[in-house]
């Protein structure tokens, strides 16, 4: 069920300024994320631009606590008491700008604007920022539902936004746009074990990786690559049915909007497919998904759109991890139902990088 905001209906009258803010979005987005730029520019003109300030809402405070500049750098991590007061700023800045008092930051003022427009949770907002404490308490994760609340907080709950941003109303289907976001995180993480590792950041469970033989402190070492890429498959896997829930909530989106968010599964999940071909190699070098692929898969995906609006669409499995929301306990998740590669067949792409 979707909102009745029209997908080229006229906004309202922007506050001066606005233009400024929205430029400096879609310059972080492009910057930021190849794969989520590209699938941006399928959505109509309004919920393009707002998905590009939530996008650079998030990207900031990513950044912030990983100490980089838009997602990229290996920086040094902040001390922790400088993390700390980091995260504490941008509490603040997040409740100023949800309070509709100026923020003097480009990143905090989309945040801003975006509140005025669309009818988002700071409490969600507040949740996702809890996500980051984590990280900067050096949180632990010694189960895969660890793992799997990291994922919600850090991811899952961006989905949901994103969702609101396209006129997403229904739970069921902030449910969906929770499991792409999950899977995007599961997919990131293991695409990036060896970075994490290097700088003291283990999401993998810590039980998984006590199976595998190894250490949480030698993830990184070379001689450990092979027992890392069965990790890596491990977590691949587990992606694949929250990849496979979030396809069907594609036909509950606007046509633009669900054939952007499909582009960005697609690409999203070319990744995984190639992280897990390259096996022990899988860290010499950043995988990615190339240029002519996202072509290709934004042409692949407007059919994936079309044909969700025809599709069956079969209830969320009760035995997948699920989000916490109202008079509803989350569903503990300890291992994925189905094995890698073997999604719907009504998309799939090959494991070429």
């Amino acid at each position: 069920m979707v909102s009745s905001f029209a997908e080229d209906s006229v906004g309202p009258a922007l506050p001066a300024g606005a233009r400024r803010v929205e430029a400096a979005a879609a310059l972080s987005i492009s910057a930021g994320s190849k794969s989520f730029a590209a699938a941006a520019c399928l959505f109509d003109r309004h919920t393009r631009t707002d998905v590009r300030l939530l996008y650079a809402w998030c990207r900031y405070c990513d950044d912030q606590i990983d100490g980089q500049a838009l997602g990229h750098g290996m920086h040094a991590l902040p001390s922790a008491n400088e993390a700390r007061a980091k995260l504490k700023r941008l509490r603040h800045l997040t409740h100023e700008a949800f309070a509709d008092r100026p923020t003097g930051n480009d990143a905090f003022e989309a945040l801003r604007l975006l509140a005025r427009r669309r009818n988002l949770s700071e409490a969600l907002a507040t949740e996702h920022l809890a996500g980051f404490t984590m990280d900067v308490e050096g949180q632990r994760f010694e189960t895969f539902d660890d793992t799997l609340t990291y994922c919600y907080r850090v991811a899952g709950i961006v989905g949901i936004l994103m969702a609101r941003i396209m006129g997403a109303e229904h739970e069921n289907t902030l449910d969906r746009a929770c499991d792409l976001g999950i899977a995007f995180q599961l997919t990131n993480i293991a695409r990036d074990l060896v970075d994490d590792a290097h700088r003291g950041r283990v999401y993998v469970p810590e039980r998984w990786i006590a199976e595998a033989g190894l250490r949480p402190g030698t993830l990184a070492e070379p001689e450990n690559r092979a027992a890392l890429a069965a990790l890596a498959t491990r977590l691949l896997e587990a992606a694949e049915p929250f990849y496979a829930s979030a396809r069907i909530g594609l036909g509950d989106l606007p046509m633009r909007s669900a054939w952007a968010v499909a582009t960005a599964l697609g690409a999203y999940r070319a990744i995984g497919l190639a992280v897990n071909a390259r096996g022990a190699r899988a860290w010499d070098t950043r995988t990615t998904t190339g240029a002519f692929r996202k072509v290709a898969l934004a042409a692949r995906s407007a059919g994936t759109a079309f044909g969700s609006r025809i599709a069956t669409r079969p209830e969320r499995d009760p035995q997948l991890w699920k989000r916490p929301r109202p008079n509803d306990k989350s569903v503990s998740y300890d291992e994925p139902s189905t094995s890698f590669g073997t999604a719907s067949p009504s998309f799939t792409v090959s494991s070429a990088s």
